[in-house]
């Protein structure tokens, strides 16, 4: 199955992303792993965009959609998740061609629905392992005693330095100026999943796993 997962900055998306890869065989098509990779490879179109971005300029719809056809080309035994990416109605379209002539389509939407609240509260207290990725909350799921990752060991603690309240609050309204309009259009074309983005992770999971089965 091919999915987009839609929702704003700390709704979850890479969780959630991360636990259909490792359960469903899925291909995680994150936009910026796509670039950072890219421009490792050496590849021709990684050189295209280790020039963009030296230029400091933004990567364009045309080669974001190029590394998503070398990745399609390379195939999923489990489809591809589309993470952060259409982030505008172009891009949508563009994906829908790009599927189409590749003999693939979209399968599902999910929307994980949040309250900006409470989507405030939850990533102003959020850190990830650097090593594993695995993710903590002051609140919630606060770093074990010993400073010590429980999934892999490592005391490497990360925190983004944009998960403070005023700079979530421009990436929110960032997210619902350019995104939001995705939401209407995949409704419209009878894709869109609805779900609720606050849940805990393992019910996030359940209906994720409603939608896609």
């Amino acid at each position: 199955m091919n999915i987009i997962l839609l929702g704003p900055p700390g709704a979850g998306k890479g969780t959630q992303a991360r636990h259909l890869v490792e359960t469903r065989g899925m291909v995680q098509l994150s936009t910026g792993d796509m670039l950072r990779d890219a421009q490792a490879s050496g590849s021709e179109m990684g050189k295209k965009v280790a020039e963009v971005i030296a230029r400091g300029e933004l990567v364009t719809d045309e080669i974001v959609i190029g590394l998503i056809r070398e990745k399609i080309a390379e195939g999923a035994e489990g489809g591809f998740i589309f993470d952060g990416f259409p982030r505008t109605l172009g891009q949508a379209d563009a994906l829908t061609d790009l599927l189409a002539e590749m003999g693939q389509s979209l399968d599902a939407v999910v929307e994980m629905a949040v309250d900006d609240a409470a989507l405030v509260a939850r990533i102003t207290g959020r850190s990830t392992c650097g090593d594993c990725g695995e993710v903590y909350h002051d609140e919630t799921k606060p770093w074990p005693a010993d400073g010590k990752c429980a999934n892999c060991g490592s005391s490497n603690i990360k925190r983004r330095a944009d998960d403070n309240e005023e700079s979530l609050k421009t990436r929110l309204m960032e997210y619902y100026k350019k995104t939001s309009p995705l939401i209407g259009y995949y409704y419209a074309k009878g894709k869109l999943n609805k779900i609720d983005g606050l849940a805990s992770i393992d019910e996030v999971q359940a209906s994720i796993a409603k939608v896609l089965d």
